[in-house]
């Protein structure tokens, strides 16, 4: 399942409503990602989030549905906000939810590499009077790259 929203989301609402009922999950994983404020030069009073309605839903559609046919994963939750959030705000919820703990591990990291490097998604922070599109980072990518085509981390 996933939600593109600018409103808040409240974690352990969405993490009650994945589960209620389940009895055959014995491994919940949860990421969530909140806006930093930075450090030094860097901190920021802000930032806007940008996105494509409708495209950027079936890109998250698509890398849920290749997390899925890559671990047995029971349920899964991505919610991506949009908008303007300030240092402290929730941005992303990813939950995977599976019998065994190191595919949920796995498919969670998977989606979250995904997110950070290839989801449809443009930042822009302000700091004071400043402001600037946030670039891809080469670490982000090197990360992205780790998962082979089986879906396993590559050693």
């Amino acid at each position: 399942m996933i939600r593109v929203q600018e409103n808040d989301f409240d974690i352990g609402a969405e993490l009650a409503r994945l589960t209620e009922g389940r009895s055959d999950l014995g491994a919940i994983v949860t990421f969530t990602g909140t806006v930093r404020q930075g450090a030094g030069d860097d901190k920021i009073d802000e930032m806007t989030l940008e996105h494509y309605p409708g495209m950027t839903e079936g890109e998250l559609e698509r890398v849920e549905a290749e997390a899925r046919s890559r671990w047995p994963l029971a349920a899964s939750l991505i919610v991506h906000r949009f908008g303007r959030l300030e240092p402290g705000d929730n941005i992303v919820l990813v939950i995977t939810a599976s019998a065994h703990r190191k595919a949920a591990f796995e498919a969670a990291e998977f989606l979250m590499d995904y997110l950070k490097t290839n989801a449809p998604f443009w930042k822009r922070e302000v700091s004071g009077d400043k402001a600037r599109w946030v670039e891809a980072r080469a670490s982000d990518d090197a990360n992205a790259k780790r998962w082979d085509a089986r879906g396993k981390a590559a050693e």
